[in-house]
């Protein structure tokens, strides 16, 4: 069983920088996928950034490429989105989600077994 908490939301204005972080607890996610899900205020949620953790490479949605960062700890039970150049259409809660091999899946909320509670981010124009 794997948990996962999100934290580091909050209310920023347009231009600004937050950085979100995923605890990860419960197994060792040797071959997983880990992604940043958004979900918009009456909209679905989206996946923004994944991580695999075999290999460490990333993927990106158009909409936060070359301004969110995906990156984990040493450890790697720590899982950040950096995101930077923030828009007032980055509003809404943040979700970090957990799956074995997820291949080009990893932007469906459905993939995934294990989910966060979510973290709200706020971005003023």
């Amino acid at each position: 069983r794997v948990q996962l908490v999100e934290s580091g939301g909050s209310s920023v204005q347009a231009g600004g920088a937050l950085r979100l972080s995923c605890d990860i607890s419960g197994d060792t996610l040797r071959y997983y996928c880990i992604t940043w899900f958004h979900q918009a205020p009456g909209k679905a949620r989206e996946g923004v950034a994944v991580i695999y953790t075999g290999g460490g490479s990333t993927s990106y949605a158009d909409s936060v490429k070359d301004r969110f960062t995906i990156s984990r700890d040493n450890t790697g039970h720590t899982v950040y989105l950096q995101m930077d150049s923030l828009k007032p259409e980055d509003s809404g809660v943040y979700y970090c989600a957990a799956e074995g091999p997820c291949g080009d899946k990893w932007t469906y909320w459905e993939t995934y077994r294990w989910k966060g509670q979510g973290t709200q981010v706020t971005v003023s124009s």
